[in-house]
């Protein structure tokens, strides 16, 4: 657990930070921006002259008008329970260095051996698609992690339990308290690759990582009781919570009665406190269907996701459009629109059912989609354009849109609904934000504008997912 009394913002870093309370922030920022600043890694290079007829140089304008503080501000965040050492690097030099040449991808819900390691990344570059996976042997583990924490270019990012790594890597404002320290780090590495990278035959549509680890005290949400203990003197207006992907680690049984506890200790939040939980790259189908079922979602206030967990919660929740296998190109907005709007009819707040679940914020590379159940959110507008700027922004590593650097790659026309008769949308660069209803749940779209030569991949979803809550205003009850 870290007590931050420095740079506010700094405290919206990713949400994957471990235990972190965040006082009274001012400038959103970036997280990676100030990440990188923080760790000395150079100053972004600054933007080009934006170019105001193009489309997305007008879409960009269009945001900056439509960005606006919300009335009542967040004055006091905590953000738990996930905490790590990163190591970022090449994943095609990593496996090279393994000595490991790219054969036919498979996909592996667990990895056991450098080899299933290779078969998976060559399975998710291939498609240029996020994911994250534990791997299984100890020993192994880290044997790449040492190369890769040796590797030329690696970088160490602070992405809970805080061993001697990550303790020296946390600012001189940063409080730890004797109860989360560890011996031993916990290391995430991430394997970038960039878009049109090739290995062997293998070419990368897009630019993205793979992420794996051997993490044992995150999977145990280690630190989840200390952070929500801490929540009553801390007194904060809002909590941000990820992490539960990281059990899938453990065995069936510890993931049951762990369950039980996080709902435990999330019913211990103080009333009337939001409470956002970020989702991440999951594999193991009865655990999500026990995160949705299990009253976990009803227990939140708002969701954050991208595509590939969208589709994966529909599958494991027999939810809408579950028998699509995988997204081919970029997601349908009407399917996704489904499968949000039957999330918050399913296990949103309503009369008849007691949940606080009122918010989610979708991202993929092309769009942003903010559903919100009506009467409870404001600013939903300025929230999701504020964290699609912020997508364009923290990929190519600018303080303002470089509209020569980025393009649009959204639909340009689209369906709201594939399940009943939605409208048709045309998308118009001078009003970027489309807004729908639909029984009562609000949705807001907006494309991104995608860095054409991104500096960093990882990082992205927590980063638009802080810069849409801090636009965001909960109406009180």
């Amino acid at each position: 657990m870290a007590l931050w009394r420095g740079s506010a913002y700094a405290g919206f870093l990713a949400l994957a930070v471990g235990c972190v309370f965040l006082l009274e922030p001012q400038l959103p920022g970036s997280a990676l921006r100030s990440l990188w600043s923080s760790l000395q890694l150079g100053p972004a290079p600054a933007p080009a002259p934006p170019g105001p007829g193009s489309p997305e140089g007008r879409l960009s304008a269009a945001w900056d008008a439509l960005i606006v503080r919300p009335a009542r501000r967040w004055r006091r965040v905590a953000v738990g329970v996930n905490a790590c050492v990163d190591v970022v690097l090449s994943g095609v030099k990593l496996l090279q260095a393994l000595g490991l040449n790219p054969g036919n991808g498979k996909d592996h819900t667990e990895l056991h051996s450098r080899n299933d390691l290779e078969e998976a990344f060559v399975h998710f570059m291939g498609k240029g698609a996020a994911a994250e996976r534990f791997f299984s042997d100890k020993e192994t583990f880290h044997n790449i992690a040492q190369i890769a924490s040796e590797f030329p270019g690696a970088q160490v990012l602070l992405c809970g339990p805080v061993g001697p790594k990550l303790h020296e890597l946390l600012d001189d404002n940063v409080f730890v308290p004797p109860e989360s320290l560890q011996e031993v780090d916990e290391f995430h590495l991430i394997l970038e690759y960039q878009a049109g990278e090739e290995w062997g035959q293998l070419k990368a549509p897009h630019a993205n990582r793979f992420i794996f680890s051997h993490d044992l005290s995150n999977g145990a949400m280690n630190m989840l009781e200390v952070f929500v203990s801490s929540l009553e003197e801390f007194q904060p207006d809002l909590v941000v919570l990820s992490g539960l992907h990281m059990m899938e680690g453990q065995s069936k049984e510890f993931q049951r009665k762990r369950l039980l506890e996080v709902m435990t200790s999330i019913s211990d939040i103080p009333t009337g406190i939001p409470v956002h939980l970020e989702l991440a790259s999951m594999t193991n189908r009865e655990l999500m269907s026990s995160i949705v079922h299990q009253q976990v979602f009803s227990a939140v206030t708002s969701l954050g996701l991208n595509e590939q967990e969208l589709l994966f919660l529909s599958q494991s929740a027999s939810g809408p459009h579950s028998s699509l296998s995988s997204w081919t190109g970029v997601p349908d907005v009407g399917v996704v629109s489904d499968i949000l709007f039957w999330i918050l009819k399913e296990h949103g707040k309503s009369e008849s059912r007691a949940s606080d679940l009122t918010r989610i914020h979708f991202h993929t590379l092309a769009y942003h989609i903010l559903a919100t159940v009506d009467g409870h959110w404001a600013n939903q507008l300025a929230a999701v354009a504020a964290g699609a700027r912020v997508a364009g922004t923290q990929a190519c590593a600018t303080e303002t849109i470089d509209t020569r650097r980025v393009s649009l790659k959204a639909p340009r026309e689209f369906m709201t609904s594939r399940s009943e008769a939605g409208s048709r949308v045309m998308l118009n660069p001078n009003e970027p934000v489309v807004k729908w209803h639909r029984e009562g749940v609000s949705f807001h779209f907006t494309p991104v504008l995608v860095c054409k030569d991104p500096v960093r991949t990882v990082g992205l979803g927590d980063a638009i997912s802080a810069e849409g809550l801090f636009y965001s205003e909960v109406h009180p009850h």
